[in-house]
């Protein structure tokens, strides 16, 4: 258990590393309006926080920095809620102003806001699409070898494919298909359209559709395509800002890792809902092992819940982060329920 001075300490340590990215010495602490004990005794107090692990020594001249224990610590006990201004909590809420027709564009504007916000890295992840359901398909011909598909969600997901139309196809199949497909598959989970396909369409079109072949030729280039990306990145850049990233090839490794959804989305999804802080070494990963990851979740209804996290050096403004986070999600939240309870 830390002493009130150690508290204290250990407070202003980690709130001037995080201003200036510069080691911490006695003097500047002593300087400091809340402090109120002689240098001698700062020194010994960092000699024992140091001890104790919370703080680190870059050069033996050098004043200290947090390590990632002080940091949670810091996380855990000291830190407290940040009042945002009111241009900022303006900017999050102007983001819903808007109303959205496409969940996408949701995502994509607000992992945009946010990074500029806090001049972090912005992840979104969308919401499972294990419970997410066809509302309506359309195929539009572009010509009379292609076409594209446009799927609408109930959650607002709206996808377009573009595919080939299959050699000969006549249109009055083409037109068949479409509303067997809008009559049989409607309110089916997206999971589950290629088995009631096979059960509740397939014998349809052999039924009604002159060229059998040709339509379910069609249908599975509409339907069965690789599925777009869930994962929405913004302020990438804003990593080469710190420098704690100097390093080219560590910067390089870590873009890697954030376009790909293969490895970014385990460790956004969560089984727990709620703000979650990941400091250092708790990230599992390797190449984020010098980064903090904060992530919250938002939800959509019942069992629809997405995740955005802000991604930036151990040396992160937690407050401002988190109370950012906790507001967007609230709005977000929110907002899409009445979307979506007025579709």
């Amino acid at each position: 258990m830390l002493t009130d001075r150690q508290l204290l300490v250990l407070k202003v340590i980690v709130d001037d590393f995080i201003d200036t990215a510069q080691p911490v010495g006695s003097r500047n602490i002593a300087k400091k309006e809340q402090i109120s004990f002689s240098p001698a005794t700062i020194r010994n107090e960092m000699a024992d926080l140091e001890d104790l692990g919370y703080l680190e020594k870059t050069h033996s001249s050098s004043g200290r920095i947090p390590s990632e224990k002080g940091y949670r610590y810091y996380v855990d006990n000291i830190m407290s809620p940040l009042q945002l201004s009111r241009g900022e909590v303006h900017r999050i809420r102007q983001s819903f102003s808007e109303r959205m027709i496409e969940l996408e564009r949701v995502m994509q504007n607000s992992a945009h806001i946010l990074s500029e916000l806090t001049r972090y890295t912005t992840l979104v992840l969308g919401p499972q699409v294990y419970e997410t359901k066809l509302k309506q398909l359309q195929i539009v011909p572009i010509n009379q070898q292609s076409a594209i598909a446009i799927l609408i969600t109930d959650t607002g997901h709206v996808e377009h494919r573009s595919f080939a139309i299959p050699a000969e196809l006549e249109h009055a199949d083409l037109e068949k298909t479409v509303n067997i497909l809008n009559e049989k598959l409607s309110g089916v989970p997206i999971v589950y359209l290629s088995q009631f396909i096979e059960t509740e369409v397939k014998h349809l079109l052999q039924k009604y559709t002159n060229d059998f072949q040709k339509s379910y030729q069609l249908l599975n280039q509409a339907l069965f395509t690789e599925q777009p990306t869930n994962l929405y990145v913004s302020g990438k850049t804003n990593i080469l800002m710190q420098p704690e990233f100097a390093d080219i090839d560590k910067v390089r490794s870590l873009f890697q890792i954030m376009e790909s959804e293969d490895q970014i989305a385990p460790i956004l999804k969560s089984e727990d809902e709620g703000l979650h802080i990941y400091i250092g070494r708790e990230n599992k990963i390797e190449e984020m092992n010098n980064c903090t990851l904060i992530t919250t979740t938002y939800s959509l209804g019942e069992n629809q819940v997405g995740t955005i996290a802000l991604l930036g050096p151990t040396r992160m403004d937690y407050a401002k982060a988190v109370s950012i986070l906790d507001i967007w999600s609230g709005q977000m939240t929110k907002q899409l329920q009445k979307w979506f309870n007025e579709q």
